[in-house]
């Protein structure tokens, strides 16, 4: 289970393994490399991998400060017509399905800022504890792209509610930790320091759990959040995020 991984650092302690993301040099910014390991982490987690729960946390000052920008005019650079977009963006929805349908129960440990997609990345995750010093945004619109990143949109929308998200997208504000909690984006707030005995009040009973329950219970948590939704309008993330940096590339040229 355990990879040398370049922008992941795993471990693995019995049924808990914890993912930490490790370019805090990039703000642990999800670049195509960091998906690209995040899905070979989460397709090894089936029932033959004994792990019950998994953390995710990040290296640095920063739990994860978004997509990596940088990467965005590269690819375009390599294919003007957003090929390369339009792949990332589908590695970062196979990244949150996967995040959701895993049968491990996943945990975000955030700290620092917490910016765009990695809101999405903490989202998708089952239950999520952050510092009080937390810094949460969503900015897409002010950096002139949709909120288009791994399907986020429907998760927030059924974590949060439609009018906190309308206000949050269209407003691109920064909010703390405390609106986090009030917003159903976290769980908990407690201080830093507390944040590794925090995640371990919740991995204990956890571990405890038979795995056919926790598993039926996941499936059931998903189906019943997922039972309004009559067609999946995030299957178009991948070409709207590439179409509008196309479109925003050429504007500029």
């Amino acid at each position: 289970m355990i990879h040398d991984f370049k922008s992941l650092l795993v471990t693995q302690e019995g049924p808990v393994l914890t993912v930490q993301l490790n370019s805090a040099e990039t703000g642990n910014a999800l670049c195509g490399e960091m998906l690209d390991e995040l899905l070979t982490v989460l397709g090894a987690l089936d029932d033959d991998s004994g792990i019950r729960v998994l953390v995710f946390s990040g290296a640095g000052e920063d739990f994860c400060l978004g997509g990596d920008r940088a990467e965005f005019p590269a690819l375009l650079a390599e294919d003007p017509s957003g090929v390369g977009l339009r792949a990332l963006g589908n590695k970062a929805r196979r990244v949150c399905d996967a995040l959701a349908s895993t049968d491990a129960v996943t945990i975000a440990r955030l700290h620092g800022g917490v910016v765009g997609a990695g809101v999405g990345l903490a989202v998708f995750c089952d239950l999520r504890v952050g510092a009080d010093t937390c810094r949460f945004r969503l900015p897409e619109l002010g950096l002139g792209v949709p909120p288009a990143w791994g399907g986020i949109m429907p998760r927030l929308l059924h974590e949060v509610g439609a009018a906190r998200i309308r206000e949050l997208i269209l407003t691109a504000d920064n909010f703390d930790a405390t609106t986090a909690q009030e917003l159903s984006i976290l769980h908990k707030v407690v201080p830093e320091e507390q944040l590794d005995r925090a995640v371990t009040q919740w991995i204990k009973p956890l571990v405890r759990r038979s795995p056919s329950a926790l598993r039926t219970a996941k499936l059931m948590l998903n189906a019943y959040a997922n039972v309004n939704r009559l067609a999946d309008a995030t299957l178009f993330d991948a070409e709207l995020l590439s179409s509008a940096l196309t479109v925003a590339a050429s504007t500029r040229r």
